[in-house]
């Protein structure tokens, strides 16, 4: 999922650069929104490992 985010930031990288703001916007977006949900869930998976050992 940190591969995908990084993919979109990359996109909107490059949409910026070429003056495409809508596309920039957009992408940018999905890549915060990626990047949240893969540190929620390595957050958790961390948690669920340390519950799960004691």
């Amino acid at each position: 999922m940190l591969h995908y985010a990084v993919v979109f930031f990359v996109i909107a990288l490059i949409a910026a650069l070429f003056g495409f703001g809508g596309i920039a916007a957009s992408a940018a977006g999905i890549a915060k929104i990626l990047f949240i949900v893969f540190a929620v869930l390595a957050v958790a998976s961390f948690l669920f490992s340390l519950i799960k050992k004691g």
